[in-house]
């Protein structure tokens, strides 16, 4: 079953002919003027789709994918050169329907110029667009506009490591030994009793044990200092350059004068 067929959706969708052969891809829809109805549209059907025809539009079903036109590929290549400037004038949509009679009838005369749908089905205005639709008296002007920001990257890593090192110390400390000093004293009452102990004729020895400190150097790990790594945030100023596109209007009036703003 076939469903109304809403002229905005047509756009870019392939055209059949009443056998399924492909025509082309619609590229414009062009309204009645007085009765807003689909009544032509351009078709792609020169090499590589490079040339765009007039087909008739009027009646045709939608069947979701395509559309079936009710004319063949063969006649809409051979339709009369009418430029795509986004209306079409009198004398243009006279020679399409006199060439498309065997569609319309020969008796079918045009109410109005057609014009292409715009996306708002809307085709009035005392303006129009050489892309489409017809619009107002303005033209919108667009520009691009830079948004500079910010992003996290990452930079780098900072780690602790520690190794071992050797290195000579120098302490300076006192030392004692022991020396032998010789003294002679004579005999007294008091050491008499000492002196006389041994043999009064013998040969004897007396033995003494001398002592003497030396430097013994122990070593043991102990903790000296912490040591760690702290990250703080700076902030600098950098400049960006970047280009950006905007659209600029000249006005260019045929057989008139423009008044400078």
């Amino acid at each position: 079953m076939t469903q109304a067929l809403d002229p905005i959706s047509v756009i870019g969708r392939i055209a059949v002919d009443a056998t399924g052969d492909k025509i082309g891809k619609i590229a414009q829809v062009y309204l009645d003027d007085q009765t807003g109805q689909p009544t032509w549209v351009t078709v792609s059907t020169g090499l590589l789709g490079g040339r765009e025809s007039f087909a008739p539009l009027f009646g045709a079903p939608d069947q979701g994918d395509s559309v079936m036109l009710g004319v063949g590929k063969s006649q809409v290549k051979g339709a009369p050169n009418v430029e795509d400037e986004g209306h079409l004038e009198p004398r243009e949509e006279r020679a399409l329907y006199d060439y498309y009679a065997d569609y319309f009838g020969t008796g079918h005369v045009p109410s109005a110029p057609s014009a292409p749908s715009s996306p708002s089905g809307e085709t009035g205005g005392p303006g129009h667009d050489v892309s489409g639709p017809n619009t107002d008296t303005a033209m919108t002007r667009y520009e691009e506009q830079p948004r500079v920001g910010t992003e996290i990257l990452e930079t780098g890593h900072a780690r602790l490591r520690k190794y071992i090192v050797t290195e000579n110390v120098q302490h300076t400390l006192p030392v004692s030994h022991e020396e032998v000093r010789v003294e002679r004293e004579p005999i007294t009452e008091a050491n008499l009793g000492a002196a006389t102990d041994g043999p009064a004729i013998s040969e004897e020895e007396h033995e003494l044990t001398l002592h003497a400190e030396r430097p013994v150097v122990q070593k043991e790990a102990v903790p000296v200092e912490r040591v760690r790594i702290d990250i703080e945030t700076v902030t600098e100023n950098q400049t960006v350059n970047e280009q950006v596109r905007k659209e600029q209007i000249d006005t260019d009036v045929d057989g008139g004068t423009t008044r400078p703003e």
